[in-house]
């Protein structure tokens, strides 16, 4: 019997670990014959893959599931990902939504649907999480998310990821190869290696992440790599090295921080100190002076005082670093955090929340300046009115007239003018 669904429109909330996912789950659906639509317009079936990190991220999957059965009151309604993970229960008592799907099942979400005979509100393999599916963004010929690691052994006492998403686990780095050098022969230009904790690669096993980003330099040949967020602890020597040293990995890295006290730090169990995370950022620029290194800090963690936060503002502020994502703590169940002392109220952690995401602003900008009097490889991306856009090696937004490329070409660009975010080139 022919499936009474001919639309899907599949949607990421969170991490670049889920936007890979997401995409996976899009390629099925059109391998079973469906159309794909965005998430704003009409379509049958709709799949909201979830992250938990903060509060906000349950409030904005909510918020979707309403305006999906005000777009579409008949549409069949999928929820997967953290949320779905950690709140089966309280998803699945929802009218508007029809399917909860936990981390194990999530790549089977078009076969769970197509198997059913009636269609009612089940849970999928909600209690464990310990398999591993490689997969990868397939959004666009250009840039490719490629997931390589799942999971987490880390107990951070502000984190769900470690219930959400189980134990630390990879594929093989035979895997990971073939995969890079097939999205090469489809025509992508760069993969983005991504993980829940990217530098865990090989847990378990004989292998590790250098000598993963080893195999990948040796035995493929895509033009450009992109490390995604990668732990401090686990940045080592040799992964610092290698890039420095290839002209194909990118100079660009996301290495969280989320406290400059240590004070803070340790009340987060985090494996580090701000000594050794200041020691790491001065030992990279060192050896690759121009590259990006972006950073997520955590605000309004329980009892952060007004000291804590000057520490974390100023390390900041002395490090050369590129760019901050700024994250309000938000209490989570099932995590230490939530049950400490001393709650910093809301309207302190929105006014420090603000302050640091004025200074990436002002990092972000000095970081362009910089940039200014070099000239760039940029990977074309996109047209945007009659522009062409893209990103430099070092992950800095390019808009360039177009003289007859197209996207997906890699061109030499002489920066022009340069703006808060992003710069005006030519092609040279």
């Amino acid at each position: 019997m022919s499936s009474p669904y001919k639309i899907a429109a599949v949607h990421t909330l969170g991490c670049k670990v889920n936007f890979t996912e997401t995409s996976m789950l899009a390629k099925q659906f059109q391998e079973n014959g469906l159309s794909l639509a965005s998430i704003d317009d009409f379509a049958d079936i709709y799949v909201i893959n979830t992250c938990s990190v903060t509060e906000n991220a349950n409030i904005k999957c909510d918020r979707l599931v309403r305006k999906i059965k005000r777009i579409n009151p008949d549409a069949f309604v999928v929820i997967t990902g953290c949320y779905a993970q950690l709140k089966s229960e309280e998803l699945s008592k929802n009218d508007y939504i029809d399917l909860v799907v936990g981390s194990d099942d999530k790549l089977r979400i078009p076969e769970i649907i197509n198997n059913r005979a009636e269609l009612s509100v089940i849970t999928s393999k909600i209690d464990s999480v310990d398999t591993f599916n490689l997969s990868y963004s397939t959004g666009d010929r250009v840039r490719s998310f490629v997931k390589v690691q799942d999971g987490c052994d880390y107990n951070c006492t502000f984190c769900t990821i470690p219930l959400a998403r189980g134990k630390s686990r990879s594929s093989s780095i035979g895997e990971v190869v073939d995969l890079v050098n097939s999205l090469d022969q489809k025509g992508y230009k760069e993969v983005v290696l991504s993980g829940i904790n990217l530098g865990d690669f090989g847990s378990g096993t004989d292998d590790d992440c250098y000598k993963l980003l080893k195999s990948i330099e040796q035995l493929t040949s895509i033009p450009r790599i992109r490390i995604s967020s990668i732990e401090p602890n686990l940045l080592t020597d040799k992964i610092i090295s290698l890039i420095s040293e290839s002209d194909r990995f990118m100079p660009h890295l996301h290495i969280p921080l989320q406290s400059g006290s240590d004070r803070i730090l340790k009340l987060m169990s985090r494996k580090y100190n701000s000594r050794f995370y200041s020691n790491k950022i001065k030992k990279i620029k060192s050896k690759i002076p121009n590259i990006a290194i972006g950073v997520d800090v955590i605000v309004g963690f329980p009892s952060e005082t007004d000291d804590d936060f000057d520490e974390t503002y100023k390390l900041l502020s002395d490090l050369e670093v590129s760019y901050l994502h700024v994250f309000t703590y938000s209490e989570r169940e099932n995590t230490t955090g939530i049950s400490l002392p001393s709650k910093v109220p809301q309207e302190i952690r929105n006014k420090r929340s603000k302050s640091l995401r004025a200074l990436s602003d002002y990092l972000k900008s000095q970081f362009i300046i910089n940039n200014m009097s070099i000239n760039h490889t940029v990977l074309i991306e996109g047209i945007d009115d009659k522009e062409l856009h893209g990103y430099t090696e070092n992950y800095i937004k390019v808009r360039v007239d177009s003289r007859g490329e197209e996207i997906n070409d890699l061109v030499s660009v002489q920066p022009v003018k340069g703006s808060y975010d992003s710069i005006k080139g030519k092609v040279l």
